[in-house]
Formats: C-alpha cells, structure tokens, sequence
C-alpha cells in the first residue's frame, strides 16, 4: 500500500503572511515565519489553537497576550523551534511580556484586506525569543487552495493511494481543509513541528511505502524519512537550499507528483 503525506500552508494551499514586527510596529507580507525562526538560536513559532476571525478579532485589544491565553483557556501548540523548548514553559516565559492582542488584530486585518481565508490555514500566533519571553513578532496566515489540489487528490485515490496532511497549522484550520478535500479527519496531523512530522511519516511506513510532499524547513525531517521526499515550489518563494538538499523529486506545480514513478 502507499500514502502521501502533504503539508499544508504552501504545498496544498496559497498562502499569505503578515507579519508584525513589534520592536518597529511594521508588517511585512514577504517574510517566511521559519525563516524568521531560523535565523535566530533561540525562537520559537507559537500558534494560538482558537478562531482568529470570531474569537481573536473580537477580544479586547488592551489586554497583553498572555492575558488573553490564561483568562480564556487557550490551547496553544509550539509549530516549529530554533532550540528544544517545552510547551510547559511558554506562559513563564511571556507573563511580563507587553505584547498586546492588538499587535495579533493587525495581522488579522491585514489578511482579511488580502481576500485569504483565516479558516483554512495557521490563523494566528507569535514568534518569542525563548531565552528572554520577548514576542518579537505576531503573525497570522490566511490560504487559498492551489486551484490543482482538488483534482490530484482524487487522482489519487484512484489510484488507492491513503492520503494524509501533516502541518504545522492550526487543527482547526486543518479539519476544514480535510472537509474540502474530503479526507478522514483522522489522517490530518495539526500543529506538527519538524520532529512530529518525522515521526508521522516513520509510523506510517509500518504500514505503507510513503511520499512526503513539503516547502519548508519544517518539512525537512519528513523528507528525509520518507521513501520519497518531493520538494514543491508552487508557493514561489524563496526557499532555502537546505530544503532543496533533503528532498529526492522538485516540483513547481502539485500535480507533477501524478507524473512520478512510486
């Protein structure tokens, strides 16, 4: 039997970023979360597990991040890390922490203004230094579904291929692509860090012959791990060579991997 895992933001869907940096109050739409992580020895993405357009947008603006997450219960997961870091630590880290929900409503804004859709992709976080608890950054991504996704996965179940989404993305999110695409929920894996995902496609291989489909630095684990790693640049930014040096098969469009030998 054979699976193909996918990640999500950037592999099956379009996405927009904004990106807040809060030091300068400026937002940048052409900057990559990991990269950002990735250029610092100790940061970490954190994704905040509730609706950015009910939920996050309607909070009061006043209130510091943190204050939101504990007054609220919020369910939060680490999506990807320069350095180990535990969950457990985080609200530690940031309970002196200024940052302010408002700073998280700019990147909301700036997402809807674009027409993407919140619903489908990470929503909503923040990237912190994990040696001092600063939010450096808020984020929040919205997607669009490569125009291709559809078709590719019926393809291939034709051809009885199991399919799965491992991603770093918010599960909610997740389950919403999973309704459009019509997968069982249970084969989507949310907020899957690098390590997480390796570990996905290594138990899936008990069973079958796998193919991880990626973009990102999030996504090297997997490739390596998998029987064949398919690098896709559909999402037509820069990625770094490092992801390209992981993967077996590059692509620049979804539906080349119905063209592959496997």
């Amino acid at each position: 039997m054979k699976a193909v895992v996918f990640d999500n933001s950037g592999t099956l869907i379009s996405r927009y970023r904004a990106i807040k940096e809060l030091d300068s109050g400026r937002i940048y739409d052409h900057i990559s979360s990991i990269d950002l992580v990735d250029k610092h020895p100790h940061r970490a993405l954190v994704v905040l597990q509730t609706d950015p357009s009910t939920c996050l947008i309607n909070a009061r603006p006043d209130q510091t991040i943190f204050q939101f997450i504990t007054r609220n219960k919020v369910p939060f997961d680490i999506s990807y890390s320069s350095s180990p870091l535990n969950k457990e630590d985080i609200l530690t880290l940031i309970k002196d922490e200024k940052a302010k929900i408002s700073d998280i409503q700019d990147t909301i804004q700036a997402v809807v203004d674009k027409e993407y859709n919140v619903q489908i992709c990470s929503g909503s976080g923040f990237i912190m230094n994990t040696r001092t608890g600063h939010i450096e950054f808020t984020i929040t991504a919205g997607g669009k579904i490569f125009p291709e996704v559809p078709m590719v996965v019926e393809e291939l179940k034709r051809r009885s291929f199991h399919i799965y989404v491992a991603s770093g993305d918010r599960m909610k999110s997740l389950e919403e692509l999973a309704s459009f695409i019509n997968i069982p929920s249970e084969n989507v894996f949310g907020t899957a860090d690098s390590k997480r995902k390796r570990e996905i496609v290594s138990g899936l291989k008990g069973t079958y012959r796998v193919m991880m489909v990626g973009n990102s630095a999030n996504d090297i684990l997997a490739l390596e791990e998998a029987d064949l790693g398919v690098l896709t640049t559909q999402q037509e930014e820069e990625t770094p060579d490092k992801v390209f040096e992981a993967a077996d098969v590059v692509v620049s469009n979804i539906k080349e991997i119905l063209d592959i030998e496997f």
